[in-house]
């Protein structure tokens, strides 16, 4: 999927060997470097021809007031977009006064290369002058991992050939409120650099960065601004270091939005240059900004006194200790290894260093869905997050904690009790416009509590659990317990909830969506044996949630009651589960001839067009086979997949991953593998086209849950350890470590046998294909397989469904909506039932 002259596979690094700005925001995305706090695009640092200058800082955000062409009552009133804050990238290289661009630069060697087992990019370029001087330019940045505040970028010039004066300008640039000195917005930037696409973020017309603090001390600079509207702080502070024998002279600048720092060199024929800048940022929702400009210092100063070298040192050590826990072998397979471990690379800079902040869509390497978390981050993310560093995963739900009192205002404002989660959101608000595929997805408190209950599955924490945890899950069984409603039928009473949107976003507003009421009857039954088992465990412990909370006892046997008559849609005549009440009575839309300039179908359809329609964005059913296996049987789930896998465009990246595993599961092995390796290139080869916008951090979250609970079977229904493996053919084996109860295992898969060795720590019990089995601290089972499962070739089709009928009896048919200015004439015709054959 990737032109490998270009970009060459090694397994453990992203390397490009050639130069091109045709796709330079692809590139900018995948060459980015963060922590989870901090992240810096993988601009060049000439600073020029950039798709998108992007500096980000996980949770710095400007608010703006939404305009609704029509308002109402309780839609969403203050929107959050993510700020890009100061540029500290630019290190512009200078020789005889002729700059460095790459674009009309003579190259006669060019590399730069993500390396993934230090976090360092690099990149090394020998450039011929047009007076035919031969320069070597090497250069690499670093985000650290222990500092989070604390960025290093390092520069080497050398004149191989002849003596020449060097010039080096080092700055730091407020990009935000203008721009680019070297001609104009970027190609992301509004108005008319883009067409239409609801991905990308909002753009602000008014200044948004006030300058407050600024100054220059000797080779130091900082720059600090109050953010117009949100009220946000930022400080950002440069120190530079200057290493050569040549003579040389410097320079400084400051004004309120660049500050430069100029080395003027004299360089002798093969005598190196180097500077070495090292920036700190740090950022408030409410610090004045002299105290941030403090912590600049602060964080520079201990930076200097420890050394630049010892900090490559520790960030190549911190990352030695991820792969231990986190890697995933794929053996045999080179391209794929190198792709498995870039997306796990990416959780690691999206969520390391996030600290109890939200991990965004986009991470901190584009400017996508403005910087927002999504419920992307429960579902996707925090399982590889809870099983291999769950203290990550930790601080992630951490943040849903500290958003209760927003959720519960939220949930008040619709008329419900507990609290609400917004379904996009940075600093605790609603911020999606369309209420239709945003307040709707009420789904996302089950997906907070589902990843809760994940986490202490995997981690055994029951302390986070019973000390803040717990408040979540009150919150959002309350919710489902006002939202939803009961019917009684024969005297048989049936508990529903209406007016939600699903995970599919092409089908909104629907009665009894079955992701839905599947997640929240976990919810409910969750909620109601903490709560119990807290009032027996501890006393005291349980008191203080009955005053903090004003639980009623009662309320724990109300939501048993509510999740055991939760109504599941089902459709005996088709023997599927319908997605929701009446997503059985729309048309089907015939994707199998849909024109490809139609799709995605959001950019080229009204939304109305697409609610008509039996289509999909995303996997929705198939989800909730996955995330609740256990309550479905081995048929059922090959009758759904097999009826809504047509049905799925993929126009969403959460969809691939999850299609991929019940793909495995039901037998669909060669699907499987095809549906993994486009979530694995997803941002790789461009494949939805808008990797420019930052990568697809839940898709590369889903990666790993597609290679161990997908490839490798595991599941943790009802906390019980378990595998049923399907490994793929071409594959030699999977190995890949995971911790349950804090005792690491680390599995292999081959052919004919599954070992599971466990270092220090508690015995696990798991069991492989309903066989227990119990490993041992530091030792050692090898389960033998008889085969990967079932296998069924191809992959579903409607033509099965071709003649059957719905619960009313007409016939399913497929078809695509007008899409010509011609007025079409139905004729009638001989059998027509319904206006079908």
């Amino acid at each position: 999927m990737m032109d490998r002259d270009r970009f060459p596979v090694d397994e453990w690094r992203l390397v490009e060997t050639s130069f091109s700005q045709e796709d330079a925001g692809v590139t900018e995305t995948l060459f980015a470097v963060g922590n989870g706090y901090l992240g810096l695009r993988g601009n060049h640092p000439e600073g020029r021809l950039a798709f998108e200058h992007g500096t980000y800082v996980n949770g710095f955000h400007e608010t703006f007031a939404i305009q609704h062409a029509e308002n109402a009552y309780g839609l969403a009133e203050i929107g959050q977009t993510i700020v890009d804050a100061p540029d500290a990238k630019v290190m512009r290289v200078y020789v005889d006064d002729e700059p460095l661009s790459l674009d009309v630069a003579e190259l006669l060697e060019y590399e730069r290369a993500l390396d993934m087992r230090d976090g360092v990019l690099r990149r090394r370029i020998l450039w011929r002058t047009p007076s035919g001087k031969e320069v070597r330019v090497d250069y690499d940045r670093l985000v650290s991992f222990e500092e989070r505040h604390l960025a290093i970028m390092r520069l080497d010039v050398t004149v191989l050939n002849a003596d020449a004066p060097v010039t080096i300008s080092c700055q730091l640039v407020n990009r935000q409120d203008g721009e680019d000195v070297y001609g104009g917005s970027s190609p992301a930037a509004g108005p008319g650099g883009a067409t239409f696409d609801p991905r990308k973020a909002e753009r602000l017309r008014e200044r948004v960065l006030q300058p407050q603090e600024f100054w220059q001390d000797g080779l130091r600079s900082a720059l600090s601004y109050r953010v117009s509207r949100s009220g946000m702080t930022i400080a950002v502070a440069a120190d530079h270091i200057i290493e050569t024998e040549n003579a040389y002279t410097a320079r400084t600048q400051i004004e309120p939005d660049i500050a430069k720092n100029v080395f003027r060199v004299q360089a002798r024929a093969g005598v190196p240059v180097r500077v070495v800048k090292l920036v700190a940022y740090h950022t408030s929702r409410a610090v004045p900004p002299r105290e941030l400009v403090d912590r600049c210092r602060r964080t520079l100063d201990r930076a200097a006194v420890e050394g630049v070298a010892d900090h490559y040192r520790r960030q190549r050590l911190w990352l030695d200790a991820f792969w231990a826990r986190s890697d995933v072998r794929v053996g045999g397979q080179p391209a794929i290894q190198q792709a498995t471990r870039w997306c796990l690379f990416q959780l690691a800079q999206a969520a390391a260093r996030a600290d109890s902040m939200g991990v965004p869509a986009k991470g901190m390497t584009g400017s996508g869905y403005s910087g927002h978390y999504f419920w992307d981050t429960e579902i996707y993310v925090l399982p590889f997050l809870a099983y291999t560093s769950p203290l990550w995963a930790r601080n992630a739900l951490r943040m849903r904690y500290l958003m209760l009192p927003a959720a519960r205002k939220r949930a008040a404002m619709l008329n419900e009790a507990g609290a609400l989660f917004p379904w996009r959101t940075i600093n605790g608000e609603e911020a999606s416009a369309y209420y239709a595929a945003g307040t709707a997805q009420y789904h996302i408190n089950a997906d907070v509590s589902y990843a809760l209950g994940k986490y202490v599955r995997a981690s055994g924490d029951e302390e986070f659990l019973e000390s803040e945890g717990v408040d979540i899950l009150v919150e959002t069984a309350r919710l489902w317990a006002t939202l939803g409603f009961w019917r009684e039928v024969d005297g048989v009473g049936t508990f529903h909830i209406h007016g939600v949107t699903g995970p599919d976003e092409y089908t909104t507003v629907v009665n009894d969506n079955m992701f839905t009421n599947v997640m929240a009857r976990f919810n409910l039954r969750y909620a109601a044996r903490t709560v119990r088992e807290l009032a027996e465990k501890d006393g005291e412990m349980y008191r203080k949630l009955v005053t903090r909370l004003q639980l009623d006892p009662a309320e724990a046997d109300a939501w048993e009651m509510a999740a055991e008559a939760m109504h599941i849609p089902f459709s005996e005549a088709l023997g599927i589960h319908p997605q929701d009440e009446v997503f059985l009575e729309r048309e089907v839309w015939d994707l199998e001839h849909t024109p490809a300039d139609k799709r995605p179908l959001l950019l080229h359809f009204h939304p109305l067009v697409i609610y008509r329609y039996q289509v999909l964005k995303q996997a929705d059913v198939v989800l909730a086979l996955f995330l609740q296996g256990n309550h479905f049987t081995p048929e059922q789930k090959r009758a759904d997949f097999d009826y809504y896998d047509p049905l799925t465009t993929g126009d969403s990246t959460l969809s691939a991953v999850v299609q991929s595993i019940l793909a495995s599961e039901v037998g669909y092995q060669d699907l499987a593998l095809e549906y993994f390796q486009e979530s694995l290139f997803v941002d790789l080869a461009d494949l939805h086209h808008n990797a420019s916008d930052g990568v697809h951090v839940a898709s590369a979250g889903g990666v790993w849950s597609a290679l161990v609970s997908g490839f490798g079977g595991m599941r943790d229904h009802y906390g019980e350890l378990s595998f049923d493996p399907r490994l793929p053919e071409e594959w030699d084996d999977l190995e890949y470590t995971m911790h349950w109860h804090g005792t690491p295992l680390h599995v292999t898969l081959r052919r004919d046998a599954l070992v599971v060795r466990a270092d220090a720590g508690r015995p696990v019990t798991f069991h492989v294909r309903g066989v227990e089995h119990t490993v041992e601290a530091d030792g050692t089972v090898s389960v033998p397989l008889e085969g990967q499962g079932p296998v069924i070739a191809g992959r579903p089709t409607h033509r099965r469904f071709s003649s059957a009928r719905r619960e009313d009896g007409t016939l399913l048919s497929a078809s695509i909506p007008t899409i010509t200015s011609a007025i079409p004439i139905i004729e009638e015709e001989p059998g027509l039932v319904d206006g079908h054959v």
